[in-house]
């Protein structure tokens, strides 16, 4: 077995396209991905294949290569932009003599990193564990000659089964653990639901600047930087929208292409956010020319985690970025409402249209009208005053009140009742930037 240490580390990336080349954008994103891995990269290989090989991946003349440009620039890793099975890393492992990463082990790898809360923390430990679940026969092939036959059940199968064991139990333990914090979000998001507070979640590719558009809305800190996962750990804030009304904003972890499996399953707690948000905001970045495919992995994450039925706005951050006058002004869907900005989370650049975003859709709904109050009303014309929805008001001849209101919805349908039922005639009408009553 390969030794594996925990710093500094010369890699060699291995992009693999199989009946094509790897595109350029892909390449860009992995080196992207080994750096912020703290990688010192040192040197790429390239191999083209009509299909995976099933000992290396790659075929063996570029195992070869791969073996040689190892020794020559003392590598202690090699990166390969693909999944590898726990054989076709053991073997390469073995042609090459460092050790082997694959895509996986490596965004598993960042995240260690990355994450800061306790929840953050239990989520990547389960991903890294269920993901070493099928990698342990690997580090005692020394032992492998001990493994079976009556007589021949030696140290080797001892080894192997209590490390299986060890292994089970703990992630037995990290998911009883990720249960109780899964049981206190969702009290969390009932107590919401209960109070009439939406929630909003902010979603998108990596480094597309959630992190930067969520502090610019909140005023929160949350770090925020020019590199892939910067952030995992789920923050929310509270943020008031139109006329006394407010929201909860939601940051959730970036996605990636090809993102793993395991980090879906560990994180689909906080990924949960996003399914049950009353509104997602799927923030691009507007000067990728790739940012099309990035949506598409956006979306098929979503549609993984449930949350593919929730309505989306997309929110082309970075606007800044693009040639003056390519930023176009916000976009309408057929039904009037806006599903389209365009923003610079950087410098302000188009918030305007993002908080009519969630005026429209989010602000508490209104009801604006006028009311007819008989003499003997003074208490509904009391109570009216007291949770402040009367505009102004004027008095007939025959001594009744017209009163002109303005209120948000859940304040005033009880007395409103009330008037109805006692005989009140009522005209309602739409508010501007209100919920349609």
């Amino acid at each position: 077995m390969i030794e594996r240490p925990r710093s500094g580390e010369r890699a060699i990336l291995v992009h693999v396209g199989f009946g094509n080349p790897p595109s350029q954008d892909a390449i860009q994103e992995f080196r992207e991905l080994a750096s912020s891995a703290g990688a010192e990269i040192v040197s790429q290989v390239q191999a083209v294949r009509p299909a995976p090989d099933a000992r290396y991946l790659l075929g063996s003349g570029k195992v070869g290569e791969l073996a040689e440009q190892v020794q020559a620039s003392e590598s202690e890793v090699v990166l390969v932009d693909h999944a590898l099975s726990p054989s076709q890393e053991r073997n390469l492992e073995k042609r090459v003599q460092c050790r082997v990463l694959d895509r996986t082990g490596l965004i598993l790898d960042i995240f260690a990193q990355r994450a800061r809360s306790h929840e953050g923390k239990l989520q990547v430990e389960l991903a890294q564990l269920r993901h070493l679940s099928t990698r342990l026969v690997r580090g005692w092939t020394h032992l492998e000659r001990q493994k079976g036959g009556i007589g021949l059940r030696g140290p080797g199968e001892t080894q192997l089964e209590t490390d299986r064991r060890l292994l089970a139990g703990r992630i037995r333990h990290i998911e009883r653990r990720l249960q109780r914090v899964a049981r206190q979000r969702d009290q969390g998001r009932q107590s919401r639901r209960r109070a009439e507070v939406p929630t909003v979640a902010l979603v998108g590719y990596t480094n597309a600047g959630k992190s930067t558009l969520f502090n610019r809305l909140t005023g929160a800190d949350v770090f925020a930087a020019n590199q892939l996962f910067a952030t995992l750990d789920p923050t929310l804030r509270r943020v008031p929208v139109a006329r006394g009304g407010e929201i909860v904003l939601a940051d959730t972890v970036g996605f990636v292409s090809d993102l793993p499996h395991e980090l879906v399953a560990a994180f689909r707690a906080t990924l949960q956010e996003a399914a049950d948000a009353a509104l997602l905001l799927h923030v691009v970045d507007a000067s990728d020319p790739e940012h099309e495919l990035r949506m598409a992995d956006v979306r098929a994450v979503l549609e993984r985690i449930g949350a593919a039925a929730v309505p989306v706005v997309e929110v082309y951050n970075k606007c800044d970025l693009l040639p003056a006058g390519d930023a176009p002004t916000a976009r309408r869907d057929l039904d009037g409402k806006i599903d389209r900005v365009w923003v610079s989370a950087r410098n302000g650049l188009g918030l305007q249209d993002l908080h009519q975003v969630l005026r429209e859709r989010l602000g508490p709904a209104r009801l604006h009208g006028w009311l007819r109050l008989p003499v003997a009303e003074g208490r509904i014309r009391a109570r009216l005053f007291s949770i402040g929805a009367v505009v102004c008001e004027r008095t007939e001849r025959d001594g009744s009140a017209i009163v002109e209101i303005d209120a948000e919805a859940v304040s005033l349908t009880r007395v409103l009742e009330e008037a109805a039922a006692r005989g009140c005639s009522l005209q309602l009408q739409g508010s501007a930037g209100s919920a349609a009553v």
